[in-house]
């Protein structure tokens, strides 16, 4: 109920962006796990023809962020995620109705292009619309988030047992509701005209030091994020034996997400700098991977334990770090670029992502075949504290918005009664 009571102090397009991200993240989940198994048991594609799919539509998003934030900012983020919806819509209408290559292929672009759109569109439109209540607005957009992140697996799950087809469909239409409630609803905004080119709206934001060093600063996170989806729930699977226990993690996250994120966020907002609760958060994530390695490889009741333990941790330290995060962005640059800054950022991250679990996919080959269990768990133990640590170094010196952590006040000095 607190989280309705607040969203509800919000402005109608920031409400509605909300209920966007939990169908966008329903609609996402609920068709793109079960993608791979629908190429190879129905399809009866090879490994190598499945991972080009894949790499496809991962590569169309994560490599034109850019674009979309520039779109943003030029033409206006309402009618880059209306536009962003609408492709996904007949990309996933095309993965439920074709079977050949090409139009798999097709389907695959568009629907990265289409993250690639409305994902930094989304992020610009709420910062300027939240004001200065842009974290308390991006902790409930985490909410929104982790929540239709648990539901699109179970209801992709249950739709499954009718066949791919229906799966893909019913996203399809999920994207198509919000984009007509999107075109309905959401206002436009004018948009300030651009007095330079688009080469140079990136050169300036590659420019900023500051940012680029935040950027790179916070590979850490969207790595170990990303262990959400494979190494989290490999040890979950492996503490229980039963190879639905990844669905435990997600649990824990979204029960953690609806109780905590906003009373953390408006309880930290107040008490010091943005980066110093980002490199906490950090490196709360960090020390999330060390209670798994404890047990890795082991089954029973106090591994499960240990396992969940983590997860909660990690999501802890999202709810910690991320609203932050998302309101520190606009803030490295002019107000006419926010939707570049987030684009920008997106592909950093993306790479970071997938470098990161590459690495980690790694640690895992290497600890099973050599005995070392514990190796990807350190691994992502450690890229946490680092990111910390850069985040903390980037306060002191002040490189971040908002300047350096404020020194502590000196204490009052006695003299004869007074204090001066």
């Amino acid at each position: 109920m607190r989280t309705w009571r607040e969203m509800r102090g919000f402005p109608l397009a920031v409400r509605l962006l909300l209920v966007n991200q939990l169908g966008v993240n329903t609609g996402f989940y609920l068709l793109i796990p079960y993608l791979a198994t629908h190429l190879t048991d129905n399809l009866g594609m090879s490994a190598a023809v499945v991972g080009i799919v894949l790499g496809v539509r991962n590569l169309s998003q994560q490599g034109l962020f850019i674009i979309g934030g520039s779109a943003a900012d030029r033409l206006g983020a309402r009618g880059v995620i209306i536009a962003g919806c609408a492709l996904r819509t007949v990309g996933f209408g095309l993965f439920a109705l074709g079977d050949g290559m090409p139009v798999l292929l097709a389907a695959s672009v568009l629907s990265g292009l289409a993250g690639a759109l409305f994902n930094p569109a989304v992020r610009a439109y709420l910062a300027q619309e939240a004001g200065e209540r842009k974290a308390e607005a991006f902790a409930l957009f985490n909410v929104f988030a982790t929540t239709g992140a648990l539901i699109g697996p179970l209801l992709g799950s249950a739709l499954l047992l009718v066949d791919f087809r229906t799966s893909a469909l019913t996203a399809a239409g999920i994207f198509a509701v919000l984009t007509v409630a999107q075109a309905l609803v959401l206002p436009a905004r004018k948009v300030a005209p651009s007095r330079t080119g688009v080469l140079a709206d990136w050169r300036e934001v590659v420019g900023n030091r500051g940012f680029v060093a935040f950027a790179l600063a916070m590979v850490g996170m969207y790595t170990l994020e990303n262990q959400l989806y494979l190494l989290l729930p490999e040890g979950a699977r492996q503490a229980t034996g039963w190879n639905g226990a990844a669905g435990l993690v997600f649990l824990v996250g979204t029960l953690a997400n609806l109780a905590l994120q906003l009373h953390i966020t408006r309880t930290l907002k107040s008490r010091g700098a943005r980066g110093r609760w980002i490199a906490v958060g950090l490196a709360v994530m960090g020390l999330a991977f060390l209670p798994p390695a404890l047990v890795s490889r082991h089954s029973g009741p106090a591994a499960v334990a240990l396992v969940l333990f983590g997860a909660l941790l990690l999501y802890l330290g999202i709810m910690i770090a991320s609203p932050f995060v998302m309101e520190l962005i606009p803030g490295f640059g002019r107000p006419e670029l926010t939707g570049t800054y987030f684009g920008i950022f997106y592909v950093v991250s993306g790479i970071a992502a997938a470098v990161g679990s590459t690495v980690v996919g790694w640690a895992m080959d290497t600890g099973e075949r050599t005995g070392a269990d514990w190796l990807p768990w350190v691994c992502c133990a450690l890229a946490g504290l680092a990111s910390a640590g850069g985040v903390a170094l980037l306060q002191r010196r002040g490189a971040l918005p908002g300047g350096p952590e404020p020194a502590p006040a000196p204490a009052p000095v006695a003299d004869g009664g007074r204090t001066r």
